[in-house]
């Protein structure tokens, strides 16, 4: 795949996790709009609800009062003229003339004639509107004689239904004549009804879609307007976590909004001033301590050659020290080397605070460089050292050196001998699109008591010391801080542990080709002065 193509696709990728996270619901923007558009869901449909409602009981009852209001008066009009006993012609006739009243419904009369046989007339004819199209419960109704009393004048009344055939609704009703007569049933269609009804229902959930976009996009520009100053606001804060201390926004107006602005200008202000500030002093302490270090080395450089003329008489039998004084000389020699340690490691401590300190890499066999860490010190004889030869590394020799002086001179001091320094190798994953990457892994482990588990969080801290009541013992408290930092500058790693089986345990990772994990960091063949370890 080419560069352009690689570009390509990354674009793709940024953009679309860019619209996700716009789009994902903790998104501010899209629960506003979410709550929006159901607010205005509710009320629309609500309303749509009951203007349906009320239109559907106003359509109906309108039209079912002004049929059945009609119905009844040609009942008591035509058929009320009608013998007692009428012939079925009669019942036809009289059905058929009571149909034509303009409300369309079809009449059905049902009476006995002179012989006694129940006779029928129905306005549609011999295949219209028949007996079974009545609903039996209906039927029982209109034929159920009432008592007569105060409230009740007439024994039959008038009852009415609704019923639904083919998808279709129907209002039936039916009534006896007052006073003795045929009994009618009538049937009245509300198709046109219900079509009205269902182009009102289309219209109200046009009117609800219509409402619930218009209100999707009025959250859309309200979350607009409101966020905007949000994201302005968190664009600011990222660039002032990102240590761009001068970043501002632009207040205006007199809303909420403009005086979280106004707050966050101050309190970028009042940062700014802190951090630069604190910066000065800081500054001002590493040149102190850088000027303290150079000013002690021209007086140190005598006192150390006035210390090795001592130490050679100490050295030499029979010599001219007074017995009285050779603790005192002994002392003197002891803390002058360690006063000069200590002035070495300060000035390394001012690099790494400055960020002048650099690396000068060469290829090296890792056993190698351990055996001549080891043998230059005299520790053959405390230290097991279990490496493969042929383990090579391009890094920093000078700095790899510092490290292994501190944390096998830290494991003689503080541990138990033997201490085992290990090696192998390891493969770590590299960077996206990139080939795994080799790293070597050097294991310090000694045999002592191990390190307090509260002591463990602080092992690489400037000038910490497990005991407090100790402090002139060995070392400044600086030479495991100095190996993080120099482990640091190689991309790698330093960790401190317990081992299961006793002991403590530091593991140093460290790219096989430190130029290829910081070749920012690479500063090619030239030289870089800095003092040894605590070791």
């Amino acid at each position: 795949m080419t560069e352009e193509h690689q570009g390509g696709s990354r674009g793709w990728s940024a953009a679309r996790k860019g619209i996700w996270s716009r789009l994902r619901f903790t998104s501010l923007r899209l629960r506003l709009v979410v709550v929006f558009g159901l607010v205005a869901l509710t009320a629309a449909v609500s309303a749509s609800g009951i203007a349906y409602w009320l239109n559907r009981e106003s359509v109906l009852t309108r039209t079912q009062d002004a049929v059945l209001r009609d119905f009844e008066q040609e009942m008591q009009n035509r058929a009320g003229a009608l013998p007692e006993h009428p012939t079925q012609d009669e019942l036809q006739r009289t059905a058929g003339q009571m149909a034509n009243t303009g409300q369309g419904f079809t009449v059905l009369l049902v009476a006995e004639n002179p012989d006694g046989r129940t006779v029928y007339g129905s306005s549609g004819g011999l295949n219209g509107f028949s007996l079974q199209d009545v609903p039996a419960s209906l039927r029982e109704a209109v034929t159920e004689r009432q008592k007569v009393t105060a409230t009740n004048k007439y024994p039959h009344r008038l009852y009415w239904q609704r019923t639904v055939e083919s998808d279709v609704p129907y209002l039936v009703a039916g009534t006896r004549v007052i006073g003795g007569g045929p009994t009618g049933y009538m049937l009245k269609s509300l198709e046109p009804e219900a079509k009205d009804l269902n182009s009102l229902a289309w219209s109200l959930g046009i009117a609800t879609g219509l409402a619930l976009i218009g209100s999707a996009l009025l959250a859309h520009a309200a979350a607009t307007t409101v966020l905007k100053p949000v994201q302005r606001l968190g664009v600011a804060a990222r660039r002032l976590g990102e240590g761009k201390l001068d970043t501002r926004l632009r207040v205006s107006g007199t809303d909420e909004l403009a005086d979280l602005s106004r707050t966050f200008n101050k309190a970028a202000e009042a940062l700014e001033k802190r951090v630069a500030d604190m910066a000065a002093r800081d500054e001002a302490s590493r040149r102190f301590v850088a000027d303290m270090s150079h000013e002690l080395r021209t007086p140190l450089t005598a006192i150390t050659a006035v210390t090795e003329v001592l130490e050679e008489e100490l050295e030499f039998e029979g010599g001219g020290i007074d017995p009285m004084i050779e603790p005192a000389v002994r002392l003197v020699v002891s803390e002058t080397r360690r006063l000069n340690d200590l002035v070495e490691n300060l000035m390394e401590v001012t690099r790494f605070d400055a960020g002048t300190a650099r690396l000068v890499l060469d290829d090296v066999d890792i056993a190698d460089q351990i055996t001549a860490c080891i043998d230059a010190r005299a520790w053959l004889d405390a230290v097991e050292l279990d490496a493969e030869r042929g383990i090579h590394a391009r890094i920093d020799p000078r700095r790899l050196d510092v490290i292994l002086a501190n944390l096998i001179g830290n494991a003689l001091k503080h541990g138990g001998s033997p201490v085992r320094v290990a090696v192998r190798e390891e493969t770590a994953a590299g960077p996206e699109g990139a080939a795994d990457e080799g790293v070597v892994v050097i294991e310090v482990r000694d045999h002592g008591p191990g390190i307090p588990e509260e002591v463990l969080p602080h092992v690489f801290d400037r000038f910490y010391k497990a005991s407090a009541s100790r402090p002139r013992s060995e070392g400044s408290g600086l030479g495991l801080s100095i190996a993080l930092e120099n482990a640091h500058i190689h991309g790698g790693e330093i960790t401190a542990a317990n081992s299961p089986a006793g002991g403590a345990v530091f593991t140093l990772r460290l790219p096989r080709d430190v130029s290829a994990q910081n070749p920012s960091e690479q500063a090619g063949d030239t030289k870089d002065e800095g003092a040894e370890g605590d070791a």
